[in-house]
């Protein structure tokens, strides 16, 4: 068993904790980010990360930084054969990455080098990738660009959200650190560079993104819905007085509309049904949330909130990337 020091600091990396403990690894201490203001009250909330460490009884620090020259001294003497690093928020210099004795070992939600960056799973969903999977990766200074170790895959199926393929990669890479750590206990684990081909970044997310563009086709729309469940949720804005946003949870291609469709953004004469057009058909609304309400599906949300046929929703100004 490795003397490990652990940085993580949301589910995905209490996964990964949970599952070196149970290992058998001696955890020598827990990295985590300072508690955040959460909710309407600000209220200070704990990572899943430090609840788990405070629960299992691990020695825990919840550094502002990781350029602290004492935290780097009290790292150095901890003596771990290597720092696995899962989703922790912050980069780790150098001189941290130095200090283990196999060094820093990342566990990304991506099969890279596709999708770099902060928002992987996604920007994956998002793109309309078939595949996505988990990549054990040696740490360097680089933004994601160290050698891979090890790499697990799953299928992205058609009904997946972000949650769904969030939790099968929380899982996917508990199992891929601790085979990566055995391996690398019998001298059995082996570097590959990443390729310089098919480097992708996943752009960190922005409420501004979840604006469903209609001009886009109608798979586009679909998967920017699945990629934005649950958080921070994909948004329509009606064209009325009020510009009333409304959450949309669920939607598919409209396997209905004919040859002749009005703007992109306007509502078809579909009863029963809020089928909103866009740039190669429609799109088929299921499941929405009106402001301050809950998500419903589409037949109870219209019997409480009439979207009428040629009612328009708005298209939003095209952004950068």
């Amino acid at each position: 068993m490795l003397r490990l020091v652990f940085a993580g600091t949301p589910d995905f990396a209490a996964s990964a904790l949970a599952a070196l403990h149970d290992a058998g690894h001696e955890i020598a201490l827990v990295l985590t980010r300072p508690d955040q203001p959460a909710g309407r009250g600000q209220a200070l909330r704990e990572s899943p990360v430090k609840r788990l460490a405070l629960a299992r009884g691990l020695p825990l620090e919840q550094p502002r930084t990781l350029r602290d020259p004492a935290l780097q001294d009290r790292l150095r003497a901890l003596d771990a054969d290597a720092m696995v690093v899962a989703a922790y928020g912050a980069i780790l210099p150098a001189e941290v990455l130095a200090i283990p004795r196999h060094g820093c070992l990342n566990i990304h939600a991506s099969l890279l080098p596709r999708w770099r960056g902060a928002a992987p799973i996604q920007r994956a969903i998002e793109a309309g990738d078939a595949e996505t999977g988990v990549t054990i990766m040696q740490m360097d200074e680089g933004l994601d660009t160290g050698a891979m170790l090890l790499v697990a895959r799953t299928p992205i199926d058609e009904d997946d959200t972000a949650g769904s393929v969030h939790d099968r990669l929380a899982e996917l890479g508990a199992r891929a650190i601790v085979d990566a750590l055995a391996a690398l206990e019998r001298g059995e684990l082996v570097a590959t560079a990443q390729p310089d081909q098919g480097v992708t970044y996943a752009r960190k997310l922005t409420r501004d993104d979840a604006a469903i563009d209609w001009t886009k086709p109608a798979r586009s729309i679909v998967d920017r819905v699945r990629a934005f469940d649950p958080a921070p949720g994909a948004t329509a804005r009606l064209d009325d007085a009020a510009g009333t946003t409304i959450k949309v949870w669920r939607a598919a291609p409209w396997m209905g509309a004919g040859r002749k469709l009005p703007a992109p953004g306007t509502v078809l004469d579909v009863p029963g049904r809020l089928v909103v057009a866009c740039g190669d058909g429609a799109v088929d609304l299921l499941e929405l949330q009106k402001p301050g309400g809950r998500r419903l599906a589409v037949g109870e949300f219209l019997r409480g909130f009439g979207v009428a046929a040629g009612a328009g929703f708005v298209v939003p100004e095209p952004r950068s990337s």
